[in-house]
C-alpha cells in the first residue's frame, strides 16, 4: 500500500508540472481552428498570384473538376511541410490524376510571401507526385491579405500570427471542393488515406456533399526553450502518456499484491 501511494503522490506532482509547463496559451488557442463550412461556396474569384507571379483567380483552376484546397504557408517549420508530405503521400497511390481529374491548390496565408518560394515547393512536391502532367496538377499560389482573408473565412480557417516566434499558429486540414467552388469535405491531421482522398474526389466531382466529422486537430506552434513550452499534440500526448502510465503502474501493483498474497492464503 505504500508503494501505491508513493506511486500515485509522485503521477500527481508530474501532472502539475506538465500541466503548468506545457498547457499553451487558451486565448490563442481560441483563436485558432477549422469551422466545418459544409456546402458553403468558396469565393473563386480571388485574385492570387501563381508560381510565375501571375495574377490568377480559383475559377481558373475548377475547369469541370475538384480542387483539393490546402492552407499552409512556406516557410513554416512544423506542420505545414507535414500536411503536404502526406497529401503527397496520399495522393500517389489512387487512380485520379492530377491535372486531369483534380486540381491541388496550396495558397500561403502569409501575405509576405513570395512567388519565388511558392515556385521552390512546386518543383519540390510535383517531382515527389512523378506523374505526367503533374505540373498542370498541383499549383503553389500567393496573395495580399486581403484574398488570403476573404479565403480563409470561406473556409472556415482560423489562424493566427505570434510575433513572439514570428510564426503563424494554424490548424492542420485540407477541404475538397466541388467543380462548381463548394466545400464537399474536410480531412483533417498530417495523414490522408488514398481512400478517403479518392472517395472525397469522387463525391466532390459528383457534386455530393459529406457529413461532418470530427475534427482532431494539430497546432502549429514552436518549442520555446525560453518558457518550456511544447507544441498542443505534444502537450496531449504527454498527459495521454501520463494516463497509460499510471495505469500500468497501478496495473503491475496490483498483479503482485495478488501475487504475495495468493501464498499465505494457501497456507
Amino acid at each position: 500500500m505504500r508503494i501505491l501511494f508513493a506511486c500515485m503522490v509522485m503521477m500527481y506532482l508530474i501532472s502539475n508540472v506538465q500541466a503548468q509547463d506545457l498547457t499553451p496559451n487558451p486565448t490563442v488557442l481560441d483563436s485558432v481552428g477549422i469551422d466545418q463550412k459544409l456546402g458553403a461556396s468558396v469565393p473563386v474569384n480571388l485574385k492570387f498570384r501563381d508560381e510565375s507571379g501571375t495574377d490568377v483567380m480559383l475559377a481558373r483552376y475548377l475547369n469541370d473538376r475538384p480542387i483539393i484546397l490546402v492552407p499552409a504557408y512556406y516557410e513554416c517549420p512544423m506542420l505545414c511541410t507535414q500536411i503536404l508530405n502526406g497529401l503527397l503521400s496520399g495522393l500517389r497511390p489512387i487512380s485520379p490524376n492530377a491535372g486531369r481529374d483534380f486540381v491541388v491548390v496550396t495558397f500561403s496565408i502569409d501575405p509576405d510571401e513570395y512567388p519565388e518560394l511558392a515556385a521552390a515547393k512546386k518543383v519540390n512536391y510535383v517531382d515527389g507526385y512523378g506523374r505526367e502532367g503533374g505540373e498542370n496538377g498541383w499549383h503553389f499560389l500567393t496573395g495580399d491579405r486581403a484574398s488570403i482573408n476573404a479565403l480563409t473565412q470561406a473556409l472556415g480557417y482560423r489562424y493566427i500570427y505570434d510575433p513572439e516566434t514570428d510564426e503563424y499558429v494554424h490548424a492542420s486540414g485540407i477541404a475538397i471542393l466541388t467543380p462548381n467552388g463548394k466545400i464537399a469535405r474536410y480531412l483533417f491531421g498530417v495523414e490522408f488515406a488514398p481512400r478517403d482522398l479518392q472517395l472525397g474526389l469522387l463525391e466532390a466531382a459528383q457534386d455530393q456533399i459529406s457529413s461532418p466529422i470530427d475534427a482532431i486537430l494539430l497546432y502549429c506552434f514552436q518549442y520555446n526553450p525560453l518558457t518550456g513550452k511544447y507544441t498542443l499534440a505534444i502537450y496531449r500526448l504527454v498527459r495521454v502518456a501520463g494516463v497509460i502510465t499510471v495505469i500500468c503502474i497501478l496495473a503491475f501493483i496490483f498483479i503482485m499484491v495478488r501475487r504475495e498474497r495468493s501464498p499465505l492464503q494457501a497456507n
